[in-house]
């Protein structure tokens, strides 16, 4: 498996792209997005290998968010190659309008739940116009949790793990390399950068719980490497994992640190105080991860909701005082 950096502007870091193209098939996980440099990086790299975008016989994709899926609609019209996408993403990959005019409306839903700002609003439509490609979308063959896939003239298999949160259908790839159980991650796992929950897509109910769900699967699998969707291989992915799951349980402490000083406030008052001031697709991901704590700690009954504001529960003022120099775990 070969990895190949592909150049984006977004704060995670650069894509990668992973390339099987030792047996009788050609196979690619994630394409990058669909900028043009981008595009002249992939068929640089094809050619460096003798290959061609018409010579791809399969593409897995691990979520639909453009900077992983852009280029999958031109390599498929090009080779005529098989799409894969987990069930709950394939139709946003596919264009589907429906699906889209879904997701926006549920976006500017909760825009005003988080009370975001109208001039916030305005900035953050523009740059989310501006993000989307012109590539033609692909057709996709969907798979659940648990599906399994040979490959032609290799001797390890590729075995789809559901690791929702980030996106509602994130998925990963797990294999074994030269003995090793190694994943292919996405933006499930990530080395530098902990991927927004609940912003990134707004469709996934109880987005925080799925994650910390989809960190511990990944402590529990003990893999021996991770390729992420960005950056550099991990090479402790179990450790990673579990830094991300103690990351999120100090931000639930700040959440409620935050509602112990200011009192009752809404979600984007609470995401000023984690994240200051918000510009570009921030202003989408900081409000959506504070709403994704609060909900979280809302059915934990640390906070209560009323209306679009949230407070501390009874008691939990105190208890946070009692607490203060020493460290305590929420029942998650």
């Amino acid at each position: 498996m070969d990895r190949i950096s592909l150049s984006n502007s977004a704060f995670e870091g650069d894509n990668n792209a992973y390339l099987f193209a030792d047996g009788r098939e050609t196979v690619l996980i994630d394409t990058g997005d669909w900028m043009e440099t981008t595009r002249e990086q992939l068929e640089a790299a094809f050619d460096e290998r003798g290959l061609a975008f018409a010579d791809v016989d399969r593409i897995f994709l691990t979520h639909w968010h453009g900077d992983h899926t852009g280029l999958a609609g031109p390599i498929q019209a090009e080779s005529g190659a098989e799409v894969y996408a987990h069930e709950a993403d394939a139709a946003l990959i596919e264009g589907d309008e429906d699906a889209w005019e879904e997701m926006h409306e549920l976006q500017e839903q909760y825009f005003d739940d988080w009370r975001m700002p109208e001039e916030k609003q305005a900035v953050l439509r523009e740059r989310m116009a501006s993000a989307g490609g012109t590539n033609e979308s692909p057709t996709v063959t969907t798979f659940e949790d648990g599906d399994r896939f040979s490959l032609d003239g290799y001797d390890h298999d590729l075995e789809a793990v559901h690791t929702s949160g980030h996106a509602a259908g994130l998925s990963m790839f797990e294999t074994t390399l030269e003995g090793r159980r190694e994943v292919v991650s996405g933006d499930a796992l990530l080395p530098v950068y902990t991927p927004n929950v609940g912003g990134a897509d707004v469709r996934v109910d109880r987005p925080l719980e799925k994650y910390l769900r989809a960190l511990q699967k990944i402590v529990d699998a003990e893999y021996d490497r991770a390729w992420p969707g960005h950056r550099d291989p991990i090479d402790d992915p179990a450790g990673r994992a579990q830094y991300i799951i103690d990351h999120h349980e100090e931000r639930s402490f700040r959440v409620l640190d935050a509602l112990d000083r200011k009192g009752p406030c809404d979600t984007w008052t609470v995401s000023a105080d984690l994240f200051g001031e918000l510009e570009s697709i921030h202003i989408l991901h900081g409000p959506g991860e504070s709403y994704a704590h609060l909900e979280h700690l809302e059915r934990a009954g640390t906070v209560v909701r009323e209306g679009a504001e949230y407070r501390l529960a009874d008691g939990v003022s105190e208890v946070l005082a009692a607490k203060d120099d020493e460290r305590w775990t929420l029942e998650y």
